[in-house]
């Protein structure tokens, strides 16, 4: 049986999340709020600790501090993320992603999410991701097709800003869904980095469940951007 917020995401359809990174901080509380009018449904908050990738960016306190009807999708590049994972669940976190190659147990990582309840949805446990990156071998997944709700593919190499989309990223989505259809297994295939309201398009009908975004819904009308990207998206 899959888990309820695979259920809950292809009931929707493909589904935005947008990166609150690239909001205005000052304002963070007033752009949460278009963003829900908006009709988007999950919050994406990209945690970089300077070592894993080169930039520092938000931690717990910042998720926490969110307050949203919308999905808290978190993605951690960070090295070692086992000891801080209870963090991000006290937080309210919805989904959990990870880098296997930023720790040396990544099977733990995924069997601690999956026997944790959230936070405030005390009849499900946190959602757990692999995220790979655009160097990183799709075969990485193999090991952990049993224990993942989501493959995140990492259109660019994370850390740096003002990156454009790698195309090769697009055989690899055809490769992952792939491995999953083979596997049996009812999971979310996500693509991060790159996108803009230009070439979200090219993701429409390629069996993708969520793209992260940031930088392009909030770089002018937010609302028209939210709807305009999601109607790509779903062709």
């Amino acid at each position: 049986m899959a888990h309820p917020l695979v259920d809950d995401l292809r009931e929707i359809g493909p589904a935005l999340s947008v990166g609150l990174v690239s909001a205005n901080l000052m304002a963070l509380g007033t752009d949460v709020a278009r963003l829900e009018s908006a009709g988007a449904r999950l919050a994406h908050f990209d945690v970089m600790d300077g070592a894993y990738v080169p930039m520092l960016t938000v931690g717990p306190p910042f998720i926490k501090a969110v307050k949203t009807a919308m999905l808290k999708d978190v993605h951690l590049m960070v090295r070692e993320p086992l000891a801080s994972l209870a963090d991000y669940v006290a937080a309210g976190a919805d989904l959990v992603t990870f880098h296997p190659d930023a720790c040396v147990h990544p099977h733990r990582v995924l069997q601690v999410l999956g026997a944790t309840a959230h936070r405030d949805r005390a009849h499900r446990t946190i959602a757990r991701g692999i995220a790979l990156n655009p160097g990183t071998p799709v075969d990485a997944i193999d090991p952990f097709l049993d224990e993942i709700e989501m493959v995140m593919l990492v259109a660019i190499n994370p850390g740096w800003g003002g990156q454009a989309f790698i195309p090769a990223t697009l055989g690899r989505i055809e490769a992952v869904r792939a491995k999953i259809a083979a596997a049996g297994r009812d999971i979310l295939v996500a693509v991060d980095g790159g996108i803009t309201r230009r070439n979200v398009g090219q993701l429409a009908g390629r069996g993708i469940d969520l793209v992260v975004t940031g930088s392009a819904v909030f770089d002018g009308d937010l609302t028209a951007n939210v709807e305009e990207m999601t109607r790509a998206l779903r062709g």
